[in-house]
């Protein structure tokens, strides 16, 4: 098993708790997430910015 650290922008969601689905949905795609942050947020074009650690098989 490896661990990765990896960056995604997410879209915004409508509530926290859809955005939060949304980010564990495609860090998955990654790996399995460990932990991970939003880092930034960018109003204009509704992205936020996540950096994640995951691991793999």
């Amino acid at each position: 098993m490896t661990t990765h650290f990896i960056t995604a922008e997410i879209d915004l969601q409508a509530t926290p708790t859809e955005l939060e689905k949304a980010i564990e949905a495609e860090l998955k795609k990654q790996g399995e997430p460990l932990r991970w942050a939003i880092t930034s947020v960018d109003i204009e074009q509704q992205k936020a910015a996540v950096e994640a650690v995951v691991t793999k098989k």
